[in-house]
């Protein structure tokens, strides 16, 4: 799915990566429309975006195929750019949103002012990492953590003084932060742990309503 990737910040983009000359909202529409895209899913970072591809793969759904996008935003504030952007003022895509609790406001607000219907949002409790962890237990978490090399790192940082007193989940969901890539790497391989009936159901309901 990595050319859904192109669509990340709503700019056509080079296979380095890179912005194409002269890219700007009126390019945009080009690509969208050879590539076949009717539905657009808002998630705040990497992290979402991996755990919601990772999820796709298990249940075997192409969504490039299917004309969806999953489209990182850096960050919840920015979802009146992009909704004004590619919901209905500008590319007319249908607009799916997947979101921590604390930033529902935004997104409700962002999808209102585009025109586009607040019941495709998908709040997480808290943020996905929580309800992955919740889904998976402790335990199973730790076990990918030591399967993955990080526990050295994990051990160190349990016995930092903040964390005292913290529950493992807690505990977890922070040390999934500390390191840059880290989230994004755990998006697939926590997910990928899931059993089949012990999917989030912010992340089931997203997938199933795409």
């Amino acid at each position: 799915m990595a050319d859904m990737r192109a669509f990340s910040d709503g700019l056509p983009r080079r296979a380095d990566g890179a912005a194409r000359p002269g890219a700007g909202a009126g390019a945009v529409g080009d690509p969208v429309a050879r590539a076949g895209v009717r539905t657009a899913v808002l998630v705040e970072g990497p992290s979402d975006l991996a755990a919601v591809e990772a999820l796709a793969v298990l249940r075997g759904r192409d969504l490039t195929a299917e004309g969806v996008c999953v489209v990182s935003m850096g960050g919840a504030m920015n979802i009146g750019h992009y909704a004004a952007r590619l919901g209905p003022p500008g590319l007319g895509l249908r607009l799916v949103g997947l979101c921590d609790e604390r930033e529902q406001g935004y997104f409700e607000r962002g999808l209102e002012r585009a025109g586009a219907p607040g019941r495709d949002i998908f709040v997480c409790a808290a943020d996905l990492e929580e309800e992955l962890i919740r889904a998976l237990g402790a335990e199973k978490v730790e076990d990918i953590v030591r399967r993955e090399g990080d526990l050295r790192a994990w051990q160190t940082f349990v016995r930092q003084p903040a964390q005292l007193g913290r529950s493992p989940e807690r505990q977890l969901r922070r040390f999934l932060g500390t390191k840059k890539g880290r989230k994004i790497r755990y998006g697939h391989l926590l997910v990928e742990a899931l059993a089949p009936d012990r999917v989030p159901a912010p992340l089931e309901g997203l997938l199933a309503g795409v």
